[in-house]
This record gives structure tokens, C-alpha cells and sequence, in this order.
């Protein structure tokens, strides 16, 4: 039999997109012979729709869809993800299914048993789960069909009542099938491919998993779609961060006739989250992550040009090189804003950036801006000392002047700042935290160094000296990031321990960081919750970015 696997990237409620590009997918395995063709979880609409689900007319829309496509599933096997309704009269409206067509007919309809409801996922607030399970026969073989997180419950996590492999093994199945929209984090990769090697240690039935690609505004989807034999050995991966179209030939008696890609290899640990910050860790996935990231988001927007504010620092130099590399250098203009504060080598360094990538620049000093707003001010601050209110004018005139120029030219405003600040509030609301796409927000301050490392692996992109000198936001005479924020080195560590582990703050003075230095770091995060609830989407790296993965409230007393 042979299996196809479609990573597509799809563009959430875009139907007539979306079924155009799974029948192309299809008509071409059928050129090529297939017997069999697997999409990813809910691929007729997009994943995650959310409340789009709540409109009748987005369900409709649906189904026209899959019926559309029913019509091409004649000589071969198509099995594609779309929502589907709830028929009993209890619980949610509508379960997440896949769909299995063949003889321009849907033969099955298969649904989703393990909801996830954590992080960025919310789909117990959709769907209903699946109550029976059945295997689909298909070409002499009983399939077992699963859906995503289905597989990553293998009877031993706590979340789940069921485990709907071990429902779908008294059927004795020959093939485990897959549909997944398994989101990117630096962890996740080699996550997922441990817990496919688990179903197949436990079944004994080798995995067909067809995972979707693209970039839905933070999340990102980097495919990898993987097959699996009886025996552990990886058979078949497909490419991250593309679409992709393969295919592998299982026999008749469950083996594969493609080439071994990775031999069997034993899983010692499923803790494959680091417990202490690694900045190295996936340093070329995050760098191609962001890449997708950004060219969805502007690709799917129907946008085609970007500007940020270049500063002659490390994240906005990593930003623009990014953007540039994603958007091509002539649609993206930076804009370098000196003040009174700024050094002569600031400049310098931006405009040598520019001229290296080749993309437009200007230079707007808003030294007379900024003076302005002190003489218009000077009746209510008098001749109170210089502080804070002074500094963040500076910050509002630049985010004024890049929202200016994009209003008037129609550009996006890419926002610049990193996870380490947006965790302690080291940023001005309306002014260097805005934005429409948060590039670098959920890479702490040591990832960004170390991607603009990556970026200059082959020769000098970002100045040397932008990467070398000490990091300032340039406010003040002589301002450096130190003078407000522990060391990075430590920072960077102490965030890492409470965002992406949850530890308390006992825990983290227990691992041996200094407990005043733990309390007031831990202190700054939860009192800028109010600064992050109002910022832009970030694009997701991590397995705990902010936004709509990590949910907190704004008034809450914990640790204040």
C-alpha cells in the first residue's frame, strides 16, 4: 500500500485555499499511484479555528468542503481533518474528526477522544470527545485513527480519562494513523518523535504521522511528519518549516520497502524538557520558526512590507536581519530615531546593518520632538529632578513616528523587544512595546545573542559591535540595561525556572539563587502583567511564551 503524506500549510477559514491545495495534493498521489493520502487535524478549516467554530455558517462551509473533496477521493484513500457534529443530545455541539473518503463517499468519520485544554490549546471549550472507537478496513488493513494529542495519552497521563489506543487494540489494528497539528517549541521535536517511538514500543504497529506546517499568528507549525515501522526505526521524516508531499510503501506483512532513515534507538528520558535554561538548544529551529512566523503573518494578513525602529542593538539588529531574510530586504525599512542620549556608534552601527543587508533606512532625530514635549510639560514638572516620565517621552516619540510612517505608507510595525523584557516590564507601553508581531518576544535576551550568532555564522551580518558592547536602551547619559536588570546570565535563568518550569519561589531560592534577588525579579514579572496584557501576539518558540499560552491575572496578589 502506498501511504502519502500531505504537510500543508493552511490558512485558518480560507476554504476555497485550503480544498484547492488538499485536492492538488490528491490528484497528485493518484498520478503517482497512491493507494492511500493522510492530511493533517482539521486541515479543511484551518487549525486552531477557536470561535470561528461558533458560527453555523464557518460549520457549513465546512462540510461543503469535505464533500467537495469526496468527489476526488475515488480511486484512493483520503483521510482529512474538519469538525464534525455532535449527534447525541449531551455535551458539546460538535467533535474533532477525521474524515475517511473513498469511492467519492465519506465511509467513516472518526473522532477525537483527548481534548487538549492547557497552554495554547482550548478545545473542551469545542468539543465534545469521543465516547466509541472503531478501526476503518482499508485495502486488506484494519487502521487505527488517531488524532493528535490521542497518541500522546498511552494510558499513564493524569489529564485523561481515556486512552484511546488501548480502545483501538482489541481490533488489533495493522497501522496506527496520525492527523496532527502539533505546534513548534525548541523541545517539541524530539518530543514528538519520543512519543511516537512509545506507541510503537507498547502496540507493536507502526505510526503514520502527518503533521501540518505554516504559521496561524503566534503559533507555529513545523510539520516533520514522521513514519514509524513495528520495529522503532524511522522510516520516513519530512522536511521542517515546508510543505511537503511523500510517500512510503508498507507490504503485506506491515513491513516498509523504503530505506531505514534512523535505526531504533532506546528512549531513557521523556523529561526532554531542560531543567535549567539552555540558550543553545535549537538555536537554527528558533532562527527558522521566527522566519515562518513572520512570513505568515504577513502572507495570510495580506501584507507585504514591514518597519521597526533599528537602534544600533542586539534585538532590533536580529529583528530586521529576520525580517529581512523573510520578507526580502527591499520590504522592509528601518528607521533610526537618535536623541540627546544617543551615542555616535549607535548610529553607526544601525546604518552599517542597513547597508549590509540593503535594505531602505531613514534617520529622524527626535531630539526637538522630545524637547517640545518637555517645554509643553515644564508648567506640571517644574523643576522636578529627571526620572522614568522623561525617559519613556523618548520611547513614546519613536513609537509615534514608526506608527506614523506606517499608517501613511502601509507597513506593519515589527516590535523589537525580547522575553526578558517583556517579562520584568523593561519597556514603555505605546512605545517601544508596539507593535503588530512580537519577533523576539518569546526569545530571552541569551537566545537573541546567540541567534545573532547564527546569523553571522558564515560571515558578518550584524556588526560585531552590536553584539559585543553592553546593551542600553540609551534614555539617560550612560544608561545600561545593568543599571536596572540583574546580569542576563542570571536573569535569564531565575525567568526560565518561573515561566517555562512553574517553579515557586522556595524552589528557585532552593536551586541556589540569591533570595532577595529571586523575590524581586519574581515580583517584576507579576506586576507587569498589565504591560503584557496589552501587548501585540508573540511568536511562539518555547513551550511557555506569553500570550494566549500562558493566561494571568492582572490584579492577582501572588508574590506582589
Amino acid at each position: 500500500m502506498k501511504i502519502f503524506l500531505a504537510q500543508q500549510n493552511y490558512h485558518i477559514g480560507n476554504f476555497e485555499q485550503n480544498t484547492n491545495k488538499i485536492i492538488e495534493a490528491i490528484e497528485a498521489a493518484k498520478k503517482a499511484g497512491g493507494d492511500l493520502i493522510l492530511f493533517s487535524e482539521l486541515s479543511v478549516c484551518g487549525y486552531p479555528p477557536r470561535d470561528f467554530l461558533e458560527f453555523q455558517d464557518f460549520r457549513e462551509k465546512c462540510m461543503q468542503a469535505v464533500h467537495q473533496i469526496k468527489q476526488h477521493a475515488d480511486s484512493i484513500g483520503v483521510l482529512i481533518g474538519a469538525p464534525s457534529e455532535n449527534r447525541q443530545r449531551e455535551g458539546k455541539d460538535l467533535h474533532n474528526s477525521a474524515y475517511f473518503l473513498y469511492e467519492q463517499r465519506i465511509q467513516s468519520v472518526i473522532h477525537k477522544t483527548c481534548l487538549p485544554t492547557y497552554d495554547v490549546f482550548d478545545e473542551n471549550r469545542y468539543f465534545e470527545p469521543a465516547s466509541s472507537w472503531e478501526v476503518i478496513q482499508f485495502k486488506g488493513k484494519k487502521m487505527a485513527v488517531t488524532i493528535c494529542e490521542d497518541i500522546w495519552n498511552l494510558g499513564d497521563n493524569p489529564l485523561y480519562r481515556i486512552c484511546p489506543m488501548d480502545q483501538l487494540t482489541q481490533f488489533e489494528p495493522d497501522l496506527i494513523v496520525n492527523l496532527s497539528a502539533s505546534p513548534f517549541d525548541y523541545t517539541h521535536i524530539d518530543d514528538r518523535k519520543a512519543i511516537i517511538k512509545r506507541n510503537v514500543e507498547k502496540y507493536a504497529v507502526p505510526v503514520c504521522y502527518c503533521n501540518c506546517v505554516g504559521s496561524q499568528t503566534e503559533i507555529v507549525f513545523d510539520g516533520g511528519s514522521m513514519v514509524f515501522d513495528r520495529q522503532g526505526n524511522l522510516i520516513k521524516q519530512l522536511p521542517l518549516f515546508q510543505e511537503f508531499l511523500d510517500y512510503v510503501v508498507m507490504q503485506q506483512d506491515g513491513s516498509f520497502s523504503n530505506s531505514v532513515v534512523q535505526q531504533n534507538e532506546t528512549i531513557s528520558n521523556m523529561e526532554l524538557q531542560p531543567l535549567q535554561l539552555n540558550e543553545h538548544l535549537g538555536i537554527a529551529q528558533i532562527h527558522d520558526a521566527i522566519l515562518l512566523g513572520i512570513k505568515d503573518y504577513f502572507s495570510k494578513m495580506g501584507f507585504s512590507k514591514a518597519i521597526l525602529g533599528s537602534s544600533g542593538g542586539i534585538d532590533s539588529a536580529v529583528t530586521l536581519v529576520l525580517a529581512c531574510k523573510a520578507l526580502g530586504s527591499e520590504n522592509v525599512r528601518a528607521v533610526l530615531m537618535p536623541s540627546h542620549y544617543s551615542t555616535s556608534h549607535s548610529v553607526e552601527d544601525a546604518v552599517t546593518l542597513s547597508k549590509n543587508l540593503n535594505n531602505p533606512y531613514d534617520i529622524l532625530s527626535i531630539a526637538g520632538i522630545y524637547d517640545r514635549f518637555l517645554e509643553t510639560l515644564h508648567p506640571l514638572f517644574r523643576d522636578m529632578p529627571f526620572g522614568l516620565a522623561e525617559e519613556n517621552i523618548q520611547s513614546r516619540s519613536r513609537g509615534n513616528l514608526l506608527m506614523a510612517i506606517a499608517n501613511k505608507f502601509g507597513y506593519i510595525l515589527l516590535n523589537t523587544s525580547n522575553k526578558s523584557e517583556l517579562a520584568t516590564g523593561y519597556g514603555t507601553l505605546y512605545g517601544d512595546m508596539a507593535g503588530g508581531i512580537g519577533v523576539l518576544g518569546d526569545c530571552y535576551k541569551l537566545q537573541v545573542y546567540e541567534l545573532a550568532n547564527y546569523i553571522n555564522r558564515e560571515q558578518e551580518i550584524i556588526p560585531q559591535n552590536i553584539i559585543s558592547k553592553p546593551p542600553s536602551a540609551e534614555l539617560r547619559p550612560g544608561q545600561k540595561d545593568s543599571d536596572s536588570l540583574p546580569d542576563y546570565h542570571i536573569l535569564d535563568k531565575i525567568l526560565y525556572q518561573y515561566i517555562e518550569l512553574r517553579k515557586g519561589p522556595q524552589e528557585i531560592k532552593d536551586a541556589g539563587f540569591d533570595p532577595a534577588l529571586v523575590d524581586r525579579i519574581l515580583k517584576l514579572v507579576n506586576t507587569n502583567e498589565y504591560k503584557r496584557n496589552q501587548f501585540c501576539p508573540v511568536i511562539r518558540i518555547s513551550p511557555k511564551a506569553f500570550g494566549v499560552g500562558r493566561r494571568m491575572p492582572i490584579v492577582g496578589k501572588y508574590l506582589s
